[in-house]
């Protein structure tokens, strides 16, 4: 039984490569963090994704503080 779940994990993420696959986010290197965001998020979605979901990412700023001048 414990071998059980971690294949499970690693079929769900499979199927999510083959989808982010499908949508061709890997026929070029991401630009952004919200295409890298999009990508990552469709993995982890696996199956999720051929009932429907479509996840997207449409924006992530990250406010890093700057030095003081």
């Amino acid at each position: 039984m414990t071998g059980l779940v971690p294949l499970l994990v690693v079929v769900w993420l499979m199927i999510g490569v083959v989808a982010a696959g499908q949508r061709h986010y890997f026929d070029s290197a991401p630009t952004n963090c919200a295409s890298t965001g999009t990508i990552a998020v469709t993995i982890i979605a696996g199956p999720l994704n051929y009932f429907g979901v479509n996840p997207k990412i449409a924006d992530c700023h990250v406010n890093v503080p700057q030095p003081s001048p």
